[in-house]
């Protein structure tokens, strides 16, 4: 049997669009496009082309995630993990766990060592960021990993970044 890892969770305030990691995580929705939030920040540094190419590979439903080219941004990738249906949309807990778990699942499958995850669902999407990143933070703690060793989680509001680091302290 394949031995499992445990990653290093990393806190960080910042943009999610300036690291250089294998892959970043795109909160998305099933349709592909990236009109605002972390979306809308990535398509405009990164490029046309991220979306394009997400909303070919669409429609993402909740609890898939699927990988496009990164553009111009420094990161390798991007995973696409829909937290909602509709753009705009209106999310819950359960769909960030689905979208976060998908985003892992397809990181580990794809041998990416070091990926980076912004607060999930808590834009548009409307959650708390406290519940938000207990969400998050559960859902890594409670995967199997082969090939992730260290997952940033990074914003640049800073609500989100203490609600992940009181988090991480409860987990």
């Amino acid at each position: 049997m394949e031995e499992t890892i445990t990653p290093k969770i990393e806190i960080k305030k910042g943009s999610i669009a300036t690291l250089q990691v294998n892959a970043i995580v795109n909160p998305a929705n099933s349709y592909g496009y990236m009109g605002g939030g972390v979306a809308g920040v990535l398509k405009k540094v990164g490029g046309q082309v991220i979306e394009d190419e997400a909303v070919h590979q669409s429609p993402i439903i909740v609890g898939e995630a699927k990988l496009t080219t990164s553009g111009d941004l420094p990161c390798g990738k991007i995973i696409h993990a829909p937290t909602m249906h509709n753009p705009g949309e209106r999310t819950d807990s359960h769909k960030v766990m689905c979208a976060v778990a998908a985003a892992l699942e397809l990181a580990d499958k794809e041998g990416f060592r070091i990926i980076a995850i912004p607060g999930m669902g808590t834009g548009v999407g409307g959650i708390d960021k406290q519940e938000a990143a207990e969400t998050i933070i559960q859902t890594i703690k409670e995967t199997k990993f082969h090939s992730v060793e260290k997952i940033i989680l990074i914003d640049i509001d800073d609500e989100m970044v203490k609600a992940f680091e009181k988090a991480l302290n409860k987990s």
